[in-house]
């Protein structure tokens, strides 16, 4: 079970890096509501935004200011953790492809790969946190909004609930958080079962023939030097 945990993690790590890399680079974290009079798709996101038309699938897109440029809080904070999220995860999911068994590196070195899975891990759920905090911060942002303007019965025309994009945010995550606990946690509750007890044990046994061999040979020289010191006297 020990050996299949690295796996595992990687299958999610793989995943979750790309699911947040996505939703940084797309334009759906906003779209516009069912309820509203409106004849086109439109999504916002942390970049630019979008608007498809209903009737003939024209797609056009305008980009948002120069970074430099005044932008909302909500937009600004939320590239900031969800760039600062990718790094994180491609860092933890790069470093942990050197850990797995399949990989040679280090292969002469289990206790070290054992270690670097750890590291991986515990880079994997930092990674998550800034992810999920701006991805629900973002999801909250757009819920209060709309739902302020509902509750004092303002209707400007168009109504914005989060998209799929901020959904792929949560989900990246999430299974950061996941890879990551497998990686520190369910290693370490396994860590007394695998290949790593039987290394050590293996290694202590050897350790313990090679002293048994020294130490018959030892007392075989010693009994054959007796045997000559009695020779000796008798003649």
């Amino acid at each position: 079970m020990r050996d299949l945990l690295p796996y595992i993690a990687c299958f999610f790590a793989f995943f979750s890096t790309g699911f947040l890399i996505v939703a940084t680079w797309t334009d759906c974290w906003m779209v516009n509501a069912d309820d509203s009079l409106e004849v086109s798709t439109k999504c916002r996101g942390l970049w630019w935004e979008c608007v498809t038309n209903a009737f003939d699938g024209i797609r056009t897109c305008d980009e948002y200011d120069s970074i430099l440029a005044e932008h909302p809080l909500k937009l600004v904070v939320t590239r900031a953790l969800m760039i600062t999220a990718d790094i994180l995860a491609g860092f933890g999911f790069l470093t942990l492809l050197l850990g797995l068994d399949c990989v040679k590196f280090l292969p002469d070195e289990p206790y070290i790969k054992v270690r670097i899975c750890f590291v991986a891990g515990t880079t994997l759920l930092i990674a998550g946190t800034p992810g999920i905090i701006g991805s629900v911060w973002y999801a909250v942002d757009v819920y209060v909004e709309r739902s302020t303007l509902i509750l004092h019965n303002i209707f400007l025309g168009i109504q914005y609930k989060f998209g799929w994009s901020c959904w792929l945010g949560m989900a990246g995550s999430l299974g950061c958080f996941l890879a990551g606990a497998i990686l520190t946690c369910c290693l370490y509750l396994f860590k007394g079962v695998g290949p790593g007890r039987n290394y050590s044990y293996s290694l202590r046994k050897a350790y313990s023939v090679a002293g048994v061999s020294m130490t018959k040979s030892y007392s075989a020289a010693r009994t054959e030097t007796a045997k000559m010191y009695a020779v000796d006297t008798r003649v």
